[in-house]
């Protein structure tokens, strides 16, 4: 029995991951190799390795003729008769080949076989294992920047994370741990490339499915997501349980859940808003905090006019139309959004044709009245002063940030937001 080639092999497939069966052939093809630059051809050479003693025989399969004119494929007979005593011409004698009479060279060759077969192996098995995580999130650690990109280890592999994937503000220090999005996994000839992302919209998407069991055993779905790296987050959710609160779910005890989440995003603020089929309803919750009077959503052109009181206008549309941007993005549509008094100013405009029912004992010819909205609005003043959210301001339970939403810094009279104007 081979026993050092037995534990060698044993180590290779527990460190490597390469099973021992390949590395039985490469040794065998390291043999042939071998044998073919020290004989000049190895047509009519077999090697046996025993998978259970990792003994091996190198075999050359000769012709027994009376005058040999080729001694790597022919032998005479008194030759073959010491291998086989009643060997006869015409015959054929399997005639054994010591490895160790193998030049320095022909050993060499067979050693760089091995060994770039064992590399081959190597990086096949590192590119099937990120393969397979490919738009997942993984944990690495900051290893340099090179130029502006940077480089993550990410355990058997380095990936690189380039300055276009990387979110404005965030800073990184060397063997930081962070956690990135595998964009893609690409087999080169050097080995794998992974490209990762700090500011993908799924990098959100996969932290909850990670933090809310929820999510992870289906019960609570995310719909849609919209992101702007660094600043904002929405999420819209659903459950399929009537009795899970989705919004709850992902937000958690005391904003446990989420809490985690932003740490992780470096404060980027989240919102989380509960999903509806009804697209009045889906926008008027992207919409939040803001109130809103009346929707008018049209899902052939994927459109809507969206009536708000004139205090809230500039909460709905956001510091620098960031809110608004969010909600067309997460909706899909494109949002127009107009003060009461820009709505009875517009050309053809009736706010009785857009008022749902639920507004309409709250209004009257001068307007609606603020004190109808009095229980049921989110604190102008809480948002003005910037600070976190509570548990009163979260008693709808639709949106959620370290910091409250702030009144943008100038009012807007009209403004449309549409997917494309959010990427921008």
């Amino acid at each position: 029995m081979n026993k050092e080639l037995l534990e060698a092999l044993d180590i290779l497939e527990k460190e490597k991951e390469i099973s021992k069966e390949t590395l039985f052939e490469a040794i065998e093809t390291s043999l042939l190799t071998a044998c073919k630059n020290h004989f000049g051809k190895a047509d009519n050479v077999t090697v046996e390795v025993n998978r259970e003693t990792c003994d091996f025989k190198v075999l050359a399969k000769k012709e027994v003729v009376e005058e040999v004119e080729d001694d790597c494929l022919q032998i005479s007979v008194e030759d073959a008769q010491k291998y086989k005593k009643n060997a006869q011409v015409g015959d054929e004698v399997d005639i054994e080949i010591k490895s160790k009479e193998f030049g320095r060279i022909a050993t060499q060759n067979a050693k760089n076989v091995i060994l770039q077969k064992i590399r081959e192996e190597e990086r096949s098995v590192i590119y099937n294992q990120y393969y397979e995580k490919e738009k997942d999130v993984v944990t690495g650690i900051v290893q340099r920047y090179i130029g502006r990109n940077m480089s993550i280890n990410l355990g058997k592999a380095d990936a690189l994370l380039n300055e276009s994937e990387q979110v404005k503000g965030e800073h990184f220090r060397p063997t930081e741990r962070i956690k990135v999005y595998i964009l893609e996994v690409r087999n080169t000839p050097k080995g794998p490339r992974i490209l990762v992302s700090r500011s993908h919209p799924d990098l959100v998407k996969r932290l909850f499915e990670s933090e809310v069991a929820e999510i992870a055993d289906g019960t609570v779905e995310i719909k849609s997501i919209a992101r702007e790296a660094g600043s904002r987050s929405k999420i819209a959710v659903w459950s399929k349980n009537p009795n899970v609160d989705p919004v709850g779910a992902c937000v958690g005890m005391n904003g446990a859940r989420v809490n985690s989440i932003v740490e992780e995003l470096r404060g980027e603020k989240i919102d989380i808003i509960n999903w509806d089929e009804n697209p009045g309803n889906f926008i008027q919750n992207a919409l939040s905090p803001a109130k809103i009077v009346a929707v008018f959503a049209d899902p052939d052109e994927k459109t809507a006019k969206v009536v708000v009181p004139d205090y809230q206008l500039s909460l709905a549309i956001g510091k620098e139309g960031q809110n608004a941007r969010l909600a067309a993005k997460l909706t899909g549509y494109k949002i127009d959004i107009k003060s009461e008094t820009q709505a009875k100013d517009a050309e053809g405009f009736r706010l009785e044709d857009y008022l749902d029912d639920e507004y309409e004992d709250g209004y009257d010819e001068d307007g609606y009245d603020e004190e109808s909205y009095e229980d049921e609005s989110y604190d102008e003043e809480a948002y003005a002063d910037g600070e976190s959210y509570d548990e009163e301001t979260y008693a709808d339970g639709e949106s959620y940030g370290e910091e409250a939403y702030e009144d943008g810094e100038e009012a807007y009279d009209e403004a449309s937001y549409d997917e494309s104007q959010g990427e921008e």
